[in-house]
């Protein structure tokens, strides 16, 4: 009995032994790092240029009367323009970004307009010569470097004149002259440091953007004949111009992620 107690004393003694043993040799982990966090808070400036689609809502009507002569016919085009802009963000909770921005455009983007029922037919190309926007944005931070966003807020654009031809494509000696329009606009895109590509660019962003701007129904000024004298039309139409841009970003205040404290 006694060798039985002396036997089961030992084997406790180096249980314990080897569990304290087990317990030194468990290595150190270290706690994981904090998440890194960017400042976006500041003032930037952007240039850049894209291709865009024009739409419109257009019908003739009589000068004097604003009778309508022909019902709404959905007119289309295309083309390229350059943007340049400036704005300022604020960051808060972290991961959100706010600001404010204007930006003006200016190129190409050309609409087909027509005058059905002149002898003939007539049809013409109308250019978005320039346009201007200011709003605001909202954004959440996908990363430190990369902030989504959407944004929106008022427009307004500059059409220019437009020659007419027949459908022969024989000038007939009637124009129409250029107007303003004002309007409102939507949109999104995305916003990344350079960095992301592996491309050591303090400062320096690229972003990509989708805009939809909608332009107020105006009466345009009368068809003309060669010698200025008002034929009696009146082209009547709204505008939906939806656009896709990618920008060079200039951050001023840009000094990179920086480690969280605690």
């Amino acid at each position: 009995m006694k060798k039985f107690l002396l036997a089961l004393t030992a084997a406790v003694a180096m249980t314990g032994t080897a569990s304290a043993a087990d317990l030194a040799a468990r290595p150190y982990v270290k706690a994981p790092a904090p998440t890194p966090v960017a400042n976006w808070t500041g003032f930037y400036i952007f240039g850049g240029g894209g291709g865009g689609l024009s739409n419109a809502d257009q019908h003739v009507q009589d000068t004097l009367t604003g009778t309508p002569l022909t019902i709404d016919q959905r007119q289309g085009g295309s083309g390229w323009f350059g943007t340049v802009g400036l704005g300022y963000d604020w960051q808060f909770n972290t991961t959100w970004v706010a600001g404010v921005f204007a930006d003006g455009q200016f190129g190409s983007i050309r609409a087909t307009i027509q005058d059905p029922i002149a002898a003939g037919g007539l049809t013409g190309s109308q250019k978005l010569e320039d346009s201007w926007a200011a709003g605001i944005r909202l954004g959440w931070l996908v990363a430190p470097n990369v902030l989504s966003y959407v944004n929106g807020g008022y427009s307004g654009a500059h059409f220019g004149s437009t020659n007419f031809s027949n459908l022969a494509g024989v000038p007939a000696g009637i124009h129409l002259n250029g107007y303003n329009r004002n309007g409102w606009f939507v949109g999104g895109g995305v916003e990344n440091s350079l960095n992301f590509f592996g491309i050591t660019s303090p400062g320096w962003f690229m972003k990509t953007e989708y805009r939809s701007a909608f332009y107020n129904a105006k009466t345009s000024n009368e068809l003309f004949d060669g010698t200025n004298v008002a034929v009696g039309r009146d082209i009547r139409a709204n505008s939906w111009n939806q656009t896709i841009s990618t920008s060079l970003v200039y951050r001023f205040n840009w000094t990179g992620p920086v480690v969280a404290k605690y």
